[in-house]
């Protein structure tokens, strides 16, 4: 059954989540959107067919909406459509550290409300969508929005308890992985590869390397075992990394962006 969804805020992401519904066939009677950015509406439009409205018109003729603005937009976006909402909406929220209850206590009906926290491989309908919903979100509104977030690669539905964990982990992870192949690049670089050769061989090493724990389903340190052979050169470098702390400096990055998503939260 296809539903009329709405778009408010026309950002990478917003684009993401759209593509993979039209690269997935998942259909949708109508698409309403609101940004300020006219070029990013005009790309809407020419793309996806999609039509610019006020946000306000976005909530009241959409059945599926999609808040797809900063966390610090989101009382401005919530007060400027509050009469349109109604009991029969869905409100799916990307905002991250923005909390269901939050989202829920701007309203004065009573939509589902199901808060997402993407990642941004999603752009290439490789990314994992953590999903929770709020208290008037039943299981068909879960299923619904997992159906729409599936279309960017997986989706998985937690607990809110744990979202602020999923936002360090996953949400911002990303981040982490790119900074570790920059890392590596110019550490190649370091020891006389070319810039182009280091790349490869590293985004392939990287590439593999997660192939090889989805496929085998062996837990990491086991596969590290597997190439680490006494007294190699894979022993000496992992002694190195854990000599200069890179475990611990994982531990602590993950556990700083989970204390900041707990924060925006309470803004």
């Amino acid at each position: 059954m296809s539903v009329a969804l709405g778009v408010i805020g026309c950002g990478k992401m917003a684009y993401a989540i759209v593509s993979g519904l039209v690269r997935n066939q998942w259909e949708y009677s109508r698409l309403l959107i609101c940004d300020p950015d006219r070029e990013r509406t005009e790309l809407f439009t020419r793309e996806f067919s999609a039509q610019a409205v006020t946000a306000p018109e976005v909530v009241s003729r959409s059945q599926v909406i999609i808040l797809a603005v900063k966390p610090s937009q989101i009382p401005a976006v919530m007060a400027e459509t509050r009469p349109a909402w109604t009991d029969d909406k869905l409100l799916l929220s990307i905002a991250a550290g923005i909390k269901t209850v939050s989202l829920e206590e701007m309203l004065i009906s009573r939509p589902a409300v199901i808060r997402i926290m993407p990642n941004t491989p999603a752009l290439i309908g490789q990314g994992i969508s953590a999903l929770c919903g709020g208290k008037n979100a039943g299981d068909e509104n879960l299923v619904l929005a997992q159906n729409i977030f599936a279309c960017l690669g997986s989706a998985v539905i937690v607990d809110e308890s744990l979202m602020d964990a999923v936002t360090a982990l996953s949400g911002s992870g990303p981040g982490y992985i790119y900074l570790v192949a920059e890392a590596m690049i110019q550490a190649g670089i370091n020891i006389g590869l070319d810039k182009n050769l280091a790349r490869q061989l590293v985004l392939k090493t990287m590439a593999g390397s997660v192939a090889m724990m989805e496929e085998t389903g062996l837990h990491p340190a086991l596969l590290k075992d597997d190439v680490t052979s006494p007294g190699g050169t894979t022993i000496a470098g992992i002694r190195e990394l854990e000599n200069h702390g890179l475990r611990q400096a994982f531990f602590d990055a993950v556990e700083k962006a989970f204390e900041r998503s707990g924060e925006q939260g309470k803004k």
